[in-house]
């Protein structure tokens, strides 16, 4: 029996213990975290696995209890404006994270750090811009990360200071996608696909502005594949935004994906044959209902762009989003653009190599399963 307990009160207890802090905001992050809890308890995880995973969870109340008592402390925070975002988004592998680095090599973009991500919250005492010691535990975290799974790098690269996913900050709503893996388990999955996400981007909203109030910007640049689940909400949210979605075969889309999500379930017993139909269902839902979702948004706030346009041409699709927005791109901006994209190299921090067979699908069968979006995208 293991000696790791899931349980949602003593989790709850033991957060509001280290941080002396008891207001966790609205309750409705509970049932979220409970199902969770149920899905690490009952998915194969070994021990390792499932001291880490609610390790996670406890550290992503911790910081929630933060968040919380520093809008209580700052109520003008839920006042700060979000101004005319930036938003990548696609099926995961389809070149985001390529197309996010190289963007926020404008001055004008305020993209989100991973340390800053994972620590939302002000530091009590420390002056906005200046040096956060939270920084030195995420560069540590991270080292340690690739020491434990070198082969990680190859896959997604990312560091303290290297712009990441916004999807860190929806983490602590435990209404989202988490780390990718539990979306391909029960009972979270189904939970999470049957939810309306509005209160969890609400909260998401919120956390932007704390940030834009601690460490301000001119134009939030944020990605995550998960937004395809909540289009019509960024909107909703903010009407100024623009959406750039990228697109690629979902044969490597599926395949990648499955590949990366094994290397992330070292932690947890798993039949590979399983895990490819799951990742290629799961991905499906999630294409079809962004394609249902973008057909009552403005097509003036969206652009599609091709992955294969994307690594063979960056600084033709850089120069095509600047112009579809309206957004100013002049000579220095572009030679800026030039030197990140000489420099940075596609495969630069290794190959990732991957079968599609070793997980039990076939190309026959990812095509059929994909057909409405391809039909839409004949190009991909």
């Amino acid at each position: 029996m293991s000696e790791v307990s899931f349980d949602l009160d003593q989790l709850l207890r033991e957060a509001i213990e280290a941080t002396g802090l008891s207001d966790f905001g609205s309750d409705d992050f509970s049932e979220g975290l409970q199902v969770l809890l149920e899905t690490y308890d009952h998915n194969g995880f070994d021990e390792d696995g499932r001291r880490h995973s609610r390790g996670r969870l406890l550290g992503l109340l911790q910081e929630r209890l933060r968040i919380e008592h520093a809008w209580k402390t700052h109520p003008e925070v839920r006042e700060v404006q979000i101004v005319a975002p930036m938003y990548l988004t696609g099926l995961p592998r389809t070149g985001t994270s390529a197309l996010l680095n190289l963007l926020a090599q404008d001055p004008a973009m305020r993209p989100l750090e991973l340390w800053e991500a994972m620590n939302p919250s002000p530091l009590p005492g420390n002056p906005p811009k200046a040096d956060d010691p939270r920084y030195q535990v995420i560069k540590e975290f991270t080292d340690r990360m690739y020491e434990q799974n070198p082969g990680f790098e190859a896959i997604h690269h990312t560091g303290p200071d290297t712009p990441e996913e916004c999807i860190h900050l929806l983490n602590h709503t435990f209404a989202d996608v988490q780390f990718g893996i539990e979306c391909l388990l029960e009972p979270y999955g189904s939970w999470f696909q049957a939810q309306d996400h509005r209160a969890s981007y609400t909260y998401y909203a919120d956390i932007l502005r704390l940030l834009q109030w601690s460490r301000p910007g001119e134009r939030f640049l944020l990605k995550s594949p998960a937004h395809l689940w909540a289009l019509d909400i960024l909107v909703e949210m903010f009407p100024d935004c623009s959406i750039v979605i990228t697109h690629r075969d979902p044969v490597e889309c599926v395949a990648s994906y499955a590949s990366m999500m094994e290397a992330m379930m070292s932690e947890r017993r798993f039949d590979r044959h399983d895990l490819g139909p799951a990742v290629m269902e799961y991905l499906a839902r999630k294409t079809e209902y962004s394609l249902a979702c973008r057909d009552s948004l403005d097509p003036a706030r969206i652009l599609d762009v091709y992955y294969r346009d994307a690594v063979s041409e960056p600084l033709a699709t850089v120069a095509r989003i600047y112009a579809y927005f309206g957004l100013p791109l002049d000579a220095d901006l572009e030679h800026t653009f030039a030197d990140h994209s000489g420099s940075h190299r596609q495969g630069e921090h290794g190959t990732h190599a991957y079968r599609l067979e070793d997980y039990g699908l076939t190309e026959e069968t990812i095509g059929e399963r994909f057909l409405a979006y391809t039909d839409r995208f004949p190009g991909l």
